[in-house]
């Protein structure tokens, strides 16, 4: 009797180790949270940017705009606002996710803002009861989008604050002021987290500085309303980081994992070398996740890149071909698409840009919409059977990213007359790599993952012809 006793509180010792060292390997396996998960599994955004210049009939100038203050505010006059157009626009794209900028450079608020009077309390439109960021945030549910918020603290020309600083000359004047934007910002901040329901994501503006920086503490705010929200970000926290281009595209490979905890104000010098190589290809061996976006206008082609809406700019909308390559070396290489989209003075999503959104959206769904076959499962290798005769013109895989990117080197094969043919090899696949390829005949497809830190989860294999 007291052998057993014994031997069994050996088993339950050992069990209970065991279970410890599972428990603290698995903190050390970067992994995506809830928030992450939805971020790249939308895999393409859409970001809105408004604001007073829309309505001022000059062509947008960024370094113009972040000094001179608007001479007046009631230029803003969208006769024909439809935020629900807005979003069907975006959701024919295949948007899963929706951002709107509640502020941008010029410091004015699109939404009744008790800290902020210089916002869409003082407009005529509408006598001042206009809530265009609430109406945005209802169209968004109401086409079953998640909505976000992008908050441009950075720079306000109406108050003077350039690069999250009130001009400094040392002067109690200047101290008192920098005081009173940091509280404005933490109230908009405050503002925007709690009167609009769970949002997806808060983009600050260049980031936000944090207290040790002399700037805002709008982290604590953020995280007592928003439990589950993508943070990006500031000198305290990054739940994705940039890919190191406005281009909508990343190189490959671009792991979702990074080496530090956080992107803006600290480690610079590391992040930026070498053409900012490490924003865009991201770390393997990194211990935290944060994979990366890919950000672009719409109205970006032929030498433009015009975030805001401008009178004649209609020539300037990428064609497909272009938007297609951006989806492949985007989302395709495990990263997500933020396509910049420009509402006009009229409110609405012009004609020509909402068309070729449809059109990219179209393609995407027939290229991608109905796999030819598919299988999934774990280890390292996978076979698929495919139908009789079948062309294969791309072959979509992906891991289980909620245990985190496992696999380190992957080989793709196709058989063809009885024999195995190498199509394709690589080393990150993450969420979605996309392998586009020669269309050829193949009757089955393997693929071996010969290098991994785990077993190899994969959670899509599968087949597309085109």
């Amino acid at each position: 009797m007291k052998n057993t006793l014994i031997l069994c509180l050996i088993f339950l010792w050992t069990a209970s180790l065991g279970a410890q060292v599972k428990k603290t390997a698995a903190r050390l396996v970067p992994c995506p949270t809830q928030a992450q998960m939805n971020w790249q599994n939308a895999e393409m955004v859409a970001v809105f940017h408004y604001d007073l210049h829309v309505f001022d009939g000059k062509q947008y100038n960024q370094a113009y705009n972040r000094i001179t203050p608007i001479p007046d505010y009631n230029i803003f006059n969208p006769k024909e606002l439809d935020t629900d157009q807005w979003i069907r626009s975006v959701k024919a794209m295949g948007a899963k996710i929706a951002i709107m900028t509640a502020t941008h450079e010029t410091g004015f608020a699109l939404y009744q803002s008790d800290v902020n009077p210089y916002c869409m309390k003082a407009l005529k439109w509408r006598d001042g009861k206009g809530d265009l960021f609430r109406d945005f945030v209802n169209s968004c549910r109401k086409y079953g989008l998640l909505p976000g918020v992008y908050i441009g603290i950075r720079w306000n020309s109406f108050l003077g604050v350039h690069d999250f600083m009130m001009p400094k000359d040392g002067s109690k004047f200047q101290e008192n002021r920098q005081a009173f934007y940091n509280k404005m910002c933490e109230g908009m901040t405050e503002e925007l987290m709690s009167r609009y329901g769970e949002l997806a994501i808060v983009w600050y503006d260049g980031g936000g500085h944090g207290p040790e920086l002399g700037g805002a503490d709008i982290l604590p705010i953020v995280e007592k309303y928003q439990k589950n929200i993508i943070f990006y970000h500031n000198s305290q926290r990054a739940d994705m980081r940039w890919g190191g281009s406005e281009t909508g595209t990343v190189p490959y490979p671009c792991w979702g994992t990074f080496p530090f905890p956080y992107s803006h104000s600290k480690n610079q010098d590391e992040i930026l070398k070498d053409n900012a190589r490490l924003l865009k290809t991201g770390d393997p061996d990194g211990r935290y996740y944060m994979p990366a976006m890919s950000d672009t206008p719409l109205r970006g082609y032929n030498g433009r890149h015009e975030w805001f809406w401008e009178p004649g700019d209609e020539s300037h909308v990428f064609p497909l071909e272009n938007l297609l390559k951006m989806y492949y070396n985007s989302v395709g290489h495990n990263s997500t698409l933020i396509l910049g989209v420009t509402p006009d003075d009229r409110g609405l999503i012009p004609e020509t840009d909402a068309a070729r959104m449809k059109e990219f959206g179209n393609e995407i769904s027939r290229r991608f919409g109905h796999p030819i076959a598919d299988v999934k499962g774990e280890g390292k290798q996978l076979t698929m059977k495919l139908p009789a005769r079948s062309k294969v013109s791309a072959v979509v895989i992906g891991e289980d990213i909620r245990y985190g990117e496992r696999v380190r080197k992957y080989k793709l094969e196709g058989k063809t007359n009885g024999k195995w043919k190498t199509l394709a090899t690589g080393s990150c696949i993450g969420h979605k790599k996309i392998e586009e390829l020669a269309p050829a005949e193949y009757s089955q497809l393997k693929l071996t993952v010969s290098e991994s830190t785990d077993t190899p989860l994969i959670a899509d294999f599968s087949a597309y012809s085109y």
